[in-house]
């Protein structure tokens, strides 16, 4: 079948009417625009109650949100900084959980303004690992220490369902001593509910699909008419269809940089209220915000007409951050290691670190920060970024538990909303954080990581896990691997 036969075949807008609200989706532009617009000047007291709701775990609704990202008063945002890493400590602990991107294609059938794998762009190489090739990378993964992985594919007759099934399978199936894949996310087009089952019964983590940009007219112009990612309806209803097909776990994101910063926070939080309307409250698992990056033979991203500043960048996470408190917040290396460290304590939860993102980058150890489908600016290593973490004083996590135990969708929210997922969190953190020190880290990182991981096993509470994980600790010691609670 040729691509252009695979494209026409691939949307079902029936799937999508049943979540439609009098024929409109959820993205309400009216109603975007006129809370940014009233809440232009909020009112200080305001503020500060908006704050506090937030501090209670509850998510905030948009005439709120639109008020926190007009806040003018720089001794207010110092305070939503403040919160922002309570909030993140009130529900996830003092952890940041690791992952590794694995990009497994870069065929596309669509062609992407602001993208290096567009279809018109051939100083692109295109390339699809094989499975011995993604056995290789999966290896080279696990020597450094991962245990989770969000692997990327294009939209391509490539990259079906039964294609991301079968990669799935294998990621899971490649060990290496006590190292190994626990958890295998999955950064993908847009798919049928049927294909969404395929992935459900395989096994898969999250699902991620990010809308790019919000602003339909922004949308239309960058997403031509003639390609699968041209109907933006089929994209803002891919997690909806991913939630009907029993996946429970599914991430959202919007890329900064394509129109105007407040409207895209705004229409993520609208997002998150859909699905929470649809499905019993589960909303996102995640939420992303990766800004626009140098690309590839890609004129576009040079000068974007709405590039997000870094002190923007930091207020719309925090933003984000108060805005949904209970879901998690990735920051990825696409950013800097200065804006990281500075953005990192208003609450993100999730960080990539020695990420690769050409094909076959990782057993090959080439393509590392090169334009590809955009461009890498934190080049660390894993183990460099950990000690940072140690610095810090965050635990570093690679825990699975959760999906294992059935701690996913509905279950894994009731924990967070009430703030009592860092039960479970913390102590497997330091489990998982014990493994990483005891296999994977250097000398320097790990004598750091164990004065804070006796630390942290000292505030675990006595009654219960303090003395399980303590049991656990020795038995990681004496060469077990994956205990959990």
């Amino acid at each position: 079948m040729s691509s252009d036969a695979w494209v026409s075949g691939v949307i079902r807008s029936a799937e999508d009417e049943k979540y439609l609200e009098n024929g409109r989706d959820f993205v309400d532009e009216a109603l975007i625009g006129s809370e940014l617009e009233r809440n232009s000047n909020p009112d200080p007291a305001r503020i500060c109650d908006i704050i506090d709701k937030s501090l209670a775990l509850t998510r905030l609704d948009p005439s709120e949100t639109a008020a926190l990202l007009n806040c003018r008063d720089e001794g207010l945002w110092q305070r939503m900084y403040e919160a922002g890493l309570k909030v993140k400590q009130s529900v996830y602990g003092r952890r940041i959980v690791f992952f590794a991107p694995l990009y497994v294609s870069n065929y596309c059938v669509n062609n992407c303004e602001y993208c290096g794998f567009r279809s018109s762009n051939r100083e692109t190489q295109r390339s699809s690992l094989t499975d011995e090739q993604l056995r290789e990378e999966i290896l080279a993964l696990i020597r450094k220490g991962h245990k989770r992985l969000v692997m990327v594919y294009g939209e391509h007759p490539r990259s079906g369902a039964d294609f991301i099934a079968h990669t799935i399978r294998l990621a899971y199936s490649v060990k290496e001593g006590g190292g190994e894949i626990r958890r295998v996310n999955v950064n993908a087009a847009p798919l049928c509910v049927d294909d969404y089952r395929k992935l459900k019964e395989v096994g898969i983590g999250t699902y991620q699909v990010f809308q790019e940009t919000y602003h339909p007219a922004t949308y239309r112009k960058l997403h031509p008419a003639d390609t699968v990612k041209g109907d933006m309806r089929w994209r803002l209803y891919a997690l909806h269809r991913a939630q009907e097909a029993g996946i429970d776990d599914v991430a959202i994101g919007a890329l900064f940089g394509l129109y105007d910063y407040r409207f895209e926070v705004m229409a993520l939080l609208l997002h998150t209220m859909s699905l929470e309307k649809y499905f019993g409250g589960v909303g996102p698992h995640t939420i992303s915000f990766p800004r626009l990056e140098p690309a590839l033979n890609t004129p576009y991203t040079e000068n974007p007409a709405h590039r997000v500043s870094d002190e923007q960048f930091r207020k719309l996470v925090t933003v984000l951050r108060l805005s949904v408190p209970y879901t998690g917040l990735i920051l990825t290396a696409r950013e800097s290691a200065e804006i990281r460290r500075e953005v990192i304590p208003v609450g993100v939860t999730q960080i990539d670190a020695g990420s690769n993102i050409g094909i076959g980058g990782y057993s090959s150890g080439t393509i590392k920060g090169e334009k590809q489908q955009f461009m890498l600016s934190d080049p660390r290593s894993l183990d460099e970024v950990v000690g940072e973490l140690v610095d810090m004083g965050m635990i570093t996590s690679f825990c699975t538990a959760d999906y294992r135990c059935g701690r996913t969708g509905g279950c894994f929210m009731g924990f967070s909303k009430s703030g009592k997922i860092q039960g479970f969190c913390m102590p497997n953190a330091v489990l998982t954080f014990a493994e990483y020190l005891l296999d994977y880290a250097s000398p320097a990182t790990r004598e750091k990581g164990w004065v804070l991981l006796e630390k942290e096993l000292e505030s675990l509470p006595v009654d219960g896990p303090r003395e399980i994980v303590a049991g656990y600790l020795e038995r990681i010691k004496a060469g077990e691997r994956d205990l959990y609670l």
